[in-house]
């Protein structure tokens, strides 16, 4: 299932972006609220971000977001140094 958001023309006139970033930061602004709320894992929020791993690391440090480190982010960072 694929979710598209309608945002409102005027909102969208209001976002003080360049036209080419506002779907990119909005899905990143999407993704960091999901975190950082527990309804997103790390691996899902930064696939709807966009981001590598090391990199929605940081935004998470930079926003002061704490990282939710589970059986999962374990497990999978387990595979990665086993690979």
């Amino acid at each position: 299932m694929e979710i598209i958001i309608d945002i409102p023309e005027s909102v969208v006139q209001a976002i003080r972006l360049p036209e080419q970033r506002i779907e990119h930061d909005i899905r990143v602004e999407l993704a960091l609220s999901l975190y950082q709320q527990s309804i997103l894992s790390f691996g899902k929020a930064r696939e709807l971000a966009g981001l590598g791993k090391y990199e929605f690391g940081k935004l998470l440090g930079e926003r002061k977001i704490i990282r939710h480190y589970g059986q999962e982010e374990l497990r999978q960072d387990s595979e990665y140094a086993n690979s």
